[in-house]
């Protein structure tokens, strides 16, 4: 075990990390101190994935895990919490092996490389962050063109068909060599694919001769929608990554799972494109211990979303507006008048929301929500009379 001062000395890097993801406060906001803002464990966050953190609490808090937990150094990502989060993830996911990635980006673009091999076609939904936010990963590292399709609806299926036939019909035919499915999406609100078409989807890319692959970075948030079982709905999908600083408390990386012999070869690809890190544990160790009843929480966090919901639709003034097969995303239409003042109204009882837009406020489930009754949070968002 560490020093107090050797961990220091080592954790400098830890001053710097906030675990609030997605959050609309700053790494020096809700501190509780003169600033005359709550403490931000008191928060009740109503927008992001991630439960807000102060920064300045972080290397006390990889303290007190080093000094609850043993051998969890790592030495370039072998060993320790890596090796150990890594374990966890491939029983929860329901596959063989499972693989530390210092980035989402390089998670997918490893995994694709690995399933197209020498086949030079990807199919992709357009709105994913594969095609979106990579910077052209795929054609620019591994020469692979991808051809984006649309996510949503019935027909994304037909489209697949189609691409599928298009590139075996052409008189200078290009192989799909795999296919890559977000979800949930971030770009359409959280949305899902539903598990039974990711089954038929995975019956077509397979008599195909491609692979599949989930980018699945906020897989997780699923937990709670009906009959979801984070294994069941990875089955399909030869690689799945999953995030690890969206929602479970890491400050950086990502998880790849898969067979064991395609992960053997991940690893060597992620040596090759500089992501062997000298040590990994300052991220491993903090998903590794939120992710011990995570699903649990998240679920109980998806029904008290639920009983939200369901007080605020009773509320004159504010209609609730659902995503289709969402995850942990709604909006809510607001009228002037609960529309105005908003924002100060809740940070009064220590609730934050997005910012309201044309009277439309996304709301969003996180683990914040159990920190108070659901009747309490829904008696928030009304002025009082007479105001």
């Amino acid at each position: 075990m560490v020093s107090r001062r050797r961990f220091m000395q080592l954790a400098s890097v830890g001053a710097s990390l906030v675990a609030g993801g997605a959050s609309p406060l700053s790494a020096g906001a809700a501190t509780g101190d003169e600033s005359g803002n709550p403490p931000v464990d008191q928060l009740v966050a109503l927008t992001g994935d991630n439960v807000p953190r102060k920064m300045t609490d972080a290397p006390a808090q990889l303290l007190r895990m080093l000094e609850t937990r043993s051998g969890m150094n790592d030495f370039y990502l072998a060993e320790g919490a890596v090796a150990a989060l890594e374990l966890e993830f491939s029983r929860l996911l329901g596959k063989e092996s499972a693989v530390f990635m210092p980035t989402g980006t390089m998670a997918n673009q490893i995994a694709i490389r690995l399933l197209c091999g020498d086949r030079r076609r990807l199919l992709v939904q357009r709105e994913s962050h594969v095609y979106q936010d990579e910077g052209d990963a795929a054609s620019t590292l591994s020469g692979i063109n991808p051809v984006p399709l649309e996510t949503a609806g019935p027909d994304l299926e037909q489209q697949l068909q189609a691409a599928f036939s298009m590139a075996s019909e052409s008189p200078y035919p290009t192989t799909v060599g795999a296919v890559s499915l977000e979800s949930p999406i971030r770009r359409l609100d959280g949305r899902t694919l539903p598990l039974e078409q990711v089954e038929r989807i995975s019956a077509l890319v397979k008599r195909q001769g491609a692979g599949l692959h989930l980018d699945g970075a906020r897989l997780l948030l699923m937990h709670g929608s009906a009959g979801f079982e984070a294994a069941r709905y990875c089955k399909p999908f030869d690689t799945v990554y999953v995030s690890l600083y969206k929602y479970l408390g890491a400050p950086f990386g990502a998880v790849l799972a898969g067979g064991k012999d395609m992960m053997e070869k991940a690893r060597e690809m992620r040596h090759v494109l500089g992501g062997t890190l000298f040590h990994g544990w300052v991220a491993a160790l903090p998903a590794l211990e939120q992710l011990d009843g995570f699903g649990e929480r998240f679920a109980r966090a998806r029904e008290a979303g639920e009983q939200l919901l369901a007080a605020l639709s009773k509320i004159d003034g504010i209609t609730v507006e659902r995503v289709p097969d969402g995850s942990n995303i709604a909006f809510l239409q607001l009228g002037p008048r609960l529309a105005d003042g908003l924002a100060e109204r809740l940070r009064a009882h220590d609730i934050v929301i997005a910012n309201v837009r044309s009277g439309r406020l996304p709301l969003t489930i996180n683990e914040t929500i159990l920190r108070r009754p659901v009747a309490e949070i829904a008696a928030a968002f009304p002025p009082r009379s007479g105001t």
